[in-house]
């Protein structure tokens, strides 16, 4: 009986080491994870700022767009505002960048990138509810009046085009320079 005996103790020995062993690599990946979390999130801000700097959105002068063919600032649309950018209550500023040459879709927020995808996958002038199904909302009228606002955003901007009424597709120029958001 004592052979058992020692033949347990062994295991659970060794069993405490090899928990020992990946007690440190925890420690040594947690470690690493905590640096490239460091990482990912420092260059999350420096996108963060180039996307400002090449946009033209200037911080310092309350986060209007600088539109390079005016002489002064343009305000950027708001959330809830208009295309003017005069915003209403409660609004959330939204920054879509005029569109200009040399300057990517990866500058505008997620949304609009989504919407300028979809615009380009379907070639043609669509209409929003389309569009909406292509982004996968729902065809109630709130999601598609709010959709057809930030079209009208993007045909305001360059971005996109309206070449007849409620008939939306993107923007010519952003085809032809390639600029469309990559999948």
């Amino acid at each position: 009986m004592g052979s058992w005996l020692e033949e347990l103790e062994r295991r659970e020995r060794a069993a405490m080491e090899r928990i020992e062993v990946l007690r440190q690599r925890i420690a040594e990946l947690t470690d690493l994870v905590a640096a490239e979390e460091d990482l990912l999130s420092r260059l999350g801000i420096t996108r963060e700022m180039m996307m400002q700097v090449l946009s033209g959105i200037d911080p310092a002068e309350g986060g209007v767009l600088l539109d390079s063919v005016s002489p002064g600032p343009v305000a950027s649309s708001d959330a809830a505002g208009d295309i003017g950018g005069r915003p209403t209550a409660g609004g959330v500023g939204v920054k879509v960048p005029v569109w200009r040459e040399g300057i990517d879709a990866a500058v505008l927020p997620l949304a609009y990138r989504d919407i300028v995808e979809v615009l380009a996958d379907f070639g043609r002038p669509v209409r929003a509810k389309a569009i909406a199904s292509g982004l996968g909302l729902g065809q109630e009228a709130a999601s598609v009046e709010t959709l057809r606002s930030k079209l009208k955003r993007l045909v305001a901007r360059g971005w996109a085009g309206e070449p007849s009424p409620g008939l939306f597709t993107v923007d010519v120029r952003v085809l032809a320079a390639g600029r469309t958001p990559q999948p």
